[in-house]
This record gives structure tokens, C-alpha cells and sequence, in this order.
């Protein structure tokens, strides 16, 4: 990160904890080494957050999958957005507790009819496997909101595949909101979708919908973004950066860290159409 010093990060896999000493630290350490990023915005997720219910099927309760989203522990492995401008927090729209049932036309599974779990689980599942934000950043060409979540990986499942259908309607939720969407600034969506468009366990029809949406702009291809076991599943392009058709990009790129992660750091220069 230090070669691209971006002005906004959306950081993934961070764990979250209530006093936000994790986030504390990892700011303090870029700013030793050069990255000053006085603005933050973090919250809780769904990672870990125990329902109390056997959410997976397994006749079993207390599992990591039993949690609102999977995690060992409550916050673990959630997001983060810093940012050298200020981040409008009382503007900041949260959809970490939305129901999965919630959202139009979802995919939940069945089972002969009824809902995967029984009635009370699907009364109380969680879309969001970790969170979907949208955060704005006052910036000096003006607001931009960050768009930002952080997909479940379609894989490990069962016959009923709850993750490939969660994944794709989390991925799905960004469409949906799009077409509600009354507000006239200029976004950036970006995070780990966790689907590829044409390889992989995924079911890529909401993100292919997403990515031809004539109000996102596709500056990368296909080429993937992350190094996981070969050979299945392979190379996959599992990260996104698309900015609304409000900017102008002017540059991008991607930085490959496999020390640090298996997930590549996408990064975006963008100045508005109109400047």
C-alpha cells in the first residue's frame, strides 16, 4: 500500500472489536511509516454474532456458520474504511442487519417448499455476511460514497447451497439499492464480491448484472485478483473497484503483496467529468 498511497482504503478482513484497538493500531502503524489517515469509519458485523439458532442445517448449534455470518469469534474478520478526508458519520448508511428475506427478489433457499432452517431461522437470517456500507467522504472535488462490503465465498455447502445463493444476493443487493438509489453524488462500489464472472463455484448472474449497469464504470478485466489453491478453485477475479459514471479515471492498477494476502490491492485514480 505503500507503493499506490491511496486517499480512501476499504479494507477487508480486519477483525473488529468494541474499543476499536485493532483499527487503532493499524492506523498508528501507517502513519509511522508514512500513510496519515486521520478519518475512519468502522462498525460491528454480522461475523461471529451468535444467533442461537442452527442456521447451517447441521443439527448442531454454537457453529462458526451458526453465527449472523460466519466468524470463530464475534468480529471476526471484518472492514474498514480510512480515509485523509473527512467521512460524513452521521450520513453513513449501514445495512449490516438487513434480512436476507428483505431483499426483492432474493434466493434463499427451500426445501419442499418451506425455507432452509424452518420458519424462524429465515425470519432471522441476515443478508449481509459481514457488512454493506455506504459511507461518505467529503473529498476536495466534494462528496463521494463509498460503497463497500465484503461477500461470503460460494463454497462449502451444502445440497440446499446457501452460500452460492447468499453470495450472489449479497452481490445482488448493490443492483437493487442502484435502482432505488434518489441521490445525486458520484460513488465508488468496491470490496471482495468473492464471485468470478466466468470461472469458479459462483453464480455470476448478479454480479454480471452489476458490472453492465450503465451507472458503473468496469476499468479492470478479467484477469484475476486473487492467488487461492491451485487447482480448484484456481486464480480468480473476486475483487471489484467501480466508479460511478460521475468520474473520470484516470489510472489504475492493481499490487500484488502475496506476502501480505492472497487478495490483490486494486487502487483508482478518478477526477469528476466536470471538473
Amino acid at each position: 500500500m505503500l507503493e499506490v498511497r491511496p486517499d480512501i482504503v476499504a479494507l477487508q478482513g480486519l477483525d473488529h472489536d468494541l474499543r476499536g484497538t485493532a483499527l487503532d493500531a493499524l492506523v498508528e502503524a501507517l502513519a509511522q511509516a508514512g500513510l496519515d489517515y486521520p478519518h475512519r469509519y468502522s462498525a460491528a458485523p454480522n461475523a461471529g454474532q451468535a444467533t442461537g439458532l442452527d442456521l447451517n442445517g447441521n443439527d448442531r448449534l454454537g457453529d462458526a456458520d451458526d453465527a449472523h455470518g460466519y466468524g470463530r469469534f464475534n468480529g471476526n474478520g471484518s472492514m474498514a474504511v480510512l480515509s485523509r478526508f473527512p467521512v460524513l458519520q452521521e450520513d453513513v448508511e449501514d445495512y449490516t442487519q438487513m434480512l436476507w428475506r428483505d431483499l426483492a427478489g432474493h434466493s434463499y433457499p427451500m426445501d419442499a417448499g418451506a425455507p432452509f432452517g424452518g420458519e424462524e431461522v429465515f425470519a432471522l437470517h441476515r443478508l449481509s455476511s459481514r457488512n454493506h456500507w455506504v459511507v461518505p467522504v467529503l473529498t476536495p472535488a466534494g462528496p463521494l460514497r463509498v460503497m463497500t462490503f465484503h461477500a461470503t465465498p460460494p463454497l462449502f455447502d451444502g445440497e440446499e447451497q446457501r452460500n452460492q445463493r447468499r453470495n450472489h444476493d449479497e452481490v445482488a443487493f448493490w443492483s437493487d439499492y442502484l435502482e432505488r438509489d434518489q441521490s445525486a453524488l458520484p460513488f465508488v462500489l468496491l470490496g471482495t464480491f468473492n464471485v468470478d464472472p466466468a470461472r469458479g463455484e459462483g453464480r455470476a448472474a448478479a454480479l454480471n448484472t452489476l458490472l453492465a449497469d450503465p451507472r458503473v464504470q468496469n476499468p479492470f478485466d478479467d484477469s484475476p485478483t486473487a492467488d487461492f489453491r491451485d487447482p480448484d478453485p484456481g486464480d480468480l477475479r473476486v475483487d471489484y473497484l467501480l466508479p460511478s459514471r460521475d468520474w473520470r479515471v484516470v489510472g489504475h492498477g492493481m499490487v500484488r503483496a502475496p506476502e501480505a494476502s492472497r487478495h490483490n490491492l486494486l487502487w483508482v485514480d478518478i477526477i469528476p467529468q466536470d471538473p
